[in-house]
This record gives structure tokens, C-alpha cells and sequence, in this order.
């Protein structure tokens, strides 16, 4: 009352307004529901939830680096969606190219693989060798982490010539190092200390192209509690799309396959399932 909306909040008005028209695609079948979700409550009030969003650069030379085609919409909308449901919430944000939401959230920007390692453990844990207390309740790793990166960055920009060979070398997995820091386990899986306390809930997302075969494996292979899967070379479930289809996965084999949805109904599917989670947690 007595300010401006947020432009986002303006343009999810607008986008809600004329939902009713083939504006985005010819086939009803291809669209999102018209029929507006309800409002969630207020479920995550005083809960920390961390979100990473966009795609992380890695540099060739001052000039040229290896990045990825995310755009940062998703994570985004679930930072936007978890405030919205009373979360005080921190965001990592990669490369991104949408709107941040700077006023309500902490907002941390990173550029790099290694710049978001650093923030994720100062955020998180407060730092390498901290005290492993929990400093979250939450951590959705939504932010497209660079896989490779190359492993002698020129410090001065590389003259043009006939070509260039780049020897690349493996990014640390960042979300399976933050398992074993939360599960007091060391890097061979053996557990060499107490875990955080209280458990904090570990969100990932795994972007496939044509098939979701490898998900269940990433799931196992991570640890973390839920892994949100989709296959980016679908239509209207891309990198930059206002659309997702996902599918979210269980440890305990849980596979909830959601249909085409906006990305911030997406969101809201996803932060129904942790709430109900962190719920489960502290009644136990």
C-alpha cells in the first residue's frame, strides 16, 4: 500500500488478465492452465530457504568465457514464490536475465563456479571449518553450475588466429559436496562428524535432453532429498521459456510428473513439497 508493485508482480497481473487468449501457443493442449492456482498459505514463515539461480561463467580469458543458455526464470520464481509464502530468503544469482527480487531478498551475485562454492558455504555453514550448525532450512540449487571449465584462463585476452584448443577440466559438484557437509560425511562418504542440526532440507535439479533415464541415478548418487528433472530440449520446457514440465523424484521412489505449468506454478508444486517436509521434520 503506498508504493509501486514490483514489475514482475505487474506483469504476472498482466499475463493473469489476458490468460484467456492463444497468446503463447495455438493448441489449448500446449498452453498452461487458465484456471488461476489459489493462493498458498503462509507456510514457510520463518523459514531460511536458499536459492541459486542462472547459469555460472567460466573465463577463456578477460574477454571470453564457457557459460550455459540459462536465463535464471526458474530459480527465480521459486525465490519470488517462497517470499510470497513468508520465507526469508537468500539468492545466488549466476548469470541471469529476468528481474531480481532485490528488495526482499538477499541477494547475492556470483559469476563463477568457484565464486558460487564460496558463497554456498559462507551462506550455509558460515564459511570452510565453521561450526556445523544449520544456517538454513532450505537449499534449492535451481542455478545451472557450469560442468567444465578451462583449466588455464588466459590473464590477457587471446589474440584471433586460425583456432584455439581449450583443455578443459571438471567443476567440483557443488550440490554433492554440500550433502556430505549437512550429512557429517567426508569426501569418501564416511562420517567424520556430527551433521548439521537441525537437517536442513537439499533440493537439486537435473536438466536432461530427450530422455529422464539418468535422473533416478543422480537422486542416488547426490543424496539430496528431492531432484527436479526436465528434459530442456522439449518444447515449452527450455532454458528461457515462461513454461516448465518437470518431474520431481523421492529417495524413497516417489515420481510426482507434473503436466506443462508456468514456471511459477512450478515453484509453488516444488515449495508445497518442502513445507510439507520441513513440517515432517520438526514434528519428529
Amino acid at each position: 500500500v503506498g508504493r509501486l508493485a514490483e514489475l514482475p508482480a505487474i506483469v504476472n497481473a498482466v499475463v493473469a488478465a489476458v490468460a484467456g487468449r492463444p497468446v503463447r501457443q495455438p493448441e489449448a493442449a500446449a498452453r498452461p492452465p487458465i484456471a488461476a492456482a489459489p493462493p498458498r498459505d503462509a507456510d514457510l514463515v520463518g523459514r531460511h530457504v536458499v536459492v541459486t539461480a542462472g547459469g555460472t561463467r567460466e573465463p577463456i580469458d578477460p574477454v571470453r568465457y564457457i557459460g550455459n543458455r540459462s536465463t535464471g526464470r526458474m530459480g527465480v520464481a521459486i525465490a519470488e514464490a517462497a517470499l510470497d509464502r513468508g520465507a526469508i530468503v537468500t539468492l545466488l544469482a549466476a548469470d541471469v536475465s529476468v528481474a531480481l527480487p532485490e528488495s526482499r531478498a538477499r541477494v547475492l551475485r556470483v559469476e563463477t563456479t568457484g565464486e558460487l562454492r564460496g558463497a554456498l558455504l559462507e551462506t550455509l555453514f558460515g564459511g570452510p571449518g565453521a561450526p556445523h550448525a544449520a544456517r538454513f532450512d532450505a537449499l534449492v540449487m535451481a542455478a545451472a553450475v557450469a560442468d567444465f571449465a578451462p583449466a588455464r584462463p588466459a590473464e590477457r585476452k587471446l589474440p584471433r588466429g586460425e583456432g584455439l584448443t581449450l583443455e578443459l577440466e571438471p567443476t567440483p559438484d557443488l550440490l554433492a559436496e554440500i550433502v556430505l557437509v549437512a550429512r557429517g560425511l567426508d569426501s569418501a562418504g564416511e562420517p567424520t562428524r556430527g551433521p548439521v542440526s537441525p537437517t536442513p532440507l537439499l533440493v537439486g535439479f537435473a536438466a536432461e535432453t530427450g530422455t529422464l533415464e539418468r535422473a533416478a541415478d543422480k537422486l542416488r548418487a547426490k543424496g539430496v532429498d528431492l531432484l527436479v528433472a526436465n528434459d530442456v530440449a522439449e518444447p515449452g520446457s527450455g532454458f528461457g521459456t515462461d513454461t516448465n514440465r518437470v518431474v520431481i523424484l523421492a529417495p524413497a521412489g516417489g515420481r510426482d510428473e507434473l503436466p506443462l505449468l508456468t514456471k511459477r506454478e512450478v515453484a509453488e508444486r516444488l515449495l508445497d513439497r518442502i513445507a510439507a517436509l520441513l513440517d515432517e521434520r520438526d514434528a519428529a
